[in-house]
């Protein structure tokens, strides 16, 4: 049984506001500055059923994961629960593939930021690669001043970012055209599921905060009640940019790699190219931050629990900062990074390889919530309607899923050979 580490003070833990905008960081991130332009791309205007159907399923997966942070506030996360409930071994698999999806995700955050630096100042892929070897870079650093300097920048970051898109979007409507919502499904309703795919990017991120429960100011209150405002928040704004964009846009909302930007320079005036990078900036530097806090401590964690090397476990206590596990991420991303660097890549893949691990993520973290909520309650009903939820998400990830299952075999041989040394 995983030992929980030590309640923070009312001084050092994470209050209400801050574990808010951590959540809402985490999974409003990079998917509002590109997603809705991939996702009209595939379904057209019918993307929007796409964003409902996303909303509708996150809540259950979202309250699920509060429900577990409030009961069980560990650094370690989906890794806990798992190995609550199914044993370390398990959770091994969990934490691997939760620890080794966020450097390889990394590289499609900061170049989805850096895009737009490109396209403000020019210079290309170049200029995308170098701003997102920055914004790594910043990331590492505001965490290695801990979490609570980590979850003061994020207040401010989610306040700025929550502006910036309220004024998008009510700047841009005045300008709508429902005739742009026709033909409503050009590609036709099958084109429905792709566009689902494509936006887990954007809604994974419910689970980040688990990894942080230990680290709140009463994480039984607190926990569930930053979740619902994240919900709320994280609905309202990303529906507001998709409508916006389709009704304002038209058939361009596909066409664009950067829909805040247009849509800022249809209400504002084409000024507002600034003003949207900035966003781009902004939205990039939260997510990152809200992933690395989160990821660096259940390195920490699966160190202390020996699913991985001891090494990793300095600084798995509350109020510590991870800094080895901190380093590795860190490197880890930058590796990732200048290897889509080499080959003059795009996020694609990565978006894609990162979307299949979450998806796992999720099947064994709502399958423990099954396991170990009370019955005969809201919060099992939740976990139960999301478990069914996730195995959708898993068959349609198609072939993406593989890396994710050679990851997840590493962590089984690792235990393995760990339990035959220590027998």
């Amino acid at each position: 049984m995983t030992t929980v580490a030590t309640r923070p003070t009312p001084a050092t833990g994470l209050s209400l506001a801050q574990g808010s905008a951590v959540s809402i960081s985490a999974v409003l991130g990079t998917g509002v500055i590109a997603l809705p332009a991939l996702a009209a791309q595939v379904a057209g205007p019918a993307s929007l059923v796409a964003w409902v159907i996303m909303i509708v399923l996150s809540v259950p997966l979202a309250m699920t994961f509060a429900a577990l942070g409030a009961r069980y506030p560990d650094s370690g996360g989906v890794a806990t629960y798992v190995r609550t409930a199914f044993g370390a071994r398990m959770a091994a698999v969990v934490g691997w593939t939760f620890y080794f999806a966020v450097p390889a995700g990394a590289p499609a955050a900061a170049m989805f930021g850096g895009a737009y630096v490109s396209a403000l100042v020019g210079g290309g892929l170049r200029t995308t690669y170098l701003t997102a070897g920055a914004l790594t870079l910043i990331v590492v650093l505001i965490n290695l001043g801990g979490i609570r300097i980590s979850g003061t920048v994020q207040l401010g970051m989610a306040a700025l970012l929550v502006t910036l898109l309220l004024v998008a979007t009510l700047s841009a409507l005045p300008h709508a055209d429902p005739g742009n919502l026709t033909p409503f499904a050009p590609h036709g309703w099958w084109a429905l599921g792709p566009a689902v795919s494509v936006l887990v990017w954007g809604f994974a991120g419910w689970e980040a905060l688990t990894s942080l429960a230990a680290d709140f100011r009463d994480p039984a209150r607190n926990v569930p009640r930053a979740t619902v405002i994240a919900l709320v928040v994280v609905s309202v704004l990303y529906l507001g940019v998709v409508v916006a964009s389709l009704l304002v846009l038209g058939p361009t909302a596909g066409a664009t790699g950067a829909p805040l930007s247009e849509l800022l320079a249809v209400g504002l005036g084409g000024g507002a190219q600034v003003i949207t990078t900035v966003a781009a900036l902004l939205l990039t530097l939260g997510a990152m931050n809200a992933y690395f806090a989160g990821i660096s401590r259940l390195g920490a964690a699966l160190g202390r629990d020996g699913a991985l090397p001891a090494w990793f476990a300095r600084g798995s206590a509350a109020g510590e900062v991870p800094r080895r596990s901190l380093a590795v991420v860190a490197g880890l991303s930058l590796a990732a990074l200048a290897a889509v660097a080499s080959v003059g890549a795009g996020p694609r893949l990565s978006v894609q390889i990162t979307t299949g691990s979450f998806i796992l993520i999720y099947v064994l973290g709502t399958a423990s919530a099954v396991k170990l909520l009370p019955r005969r309650t809201w919060m099992h009903r939740a976990a139960v309607v999301a478990l069914g939820c996730v195995l959708i998400l898993l068959v349609m990830t198609g072939v993406y899923v593989l890396w994710t299952l050679l990851v997840a075999g590493a962590a089984l041989v690792y235990m393995a050979r760990r339990h035959r040394v220590t027998d």
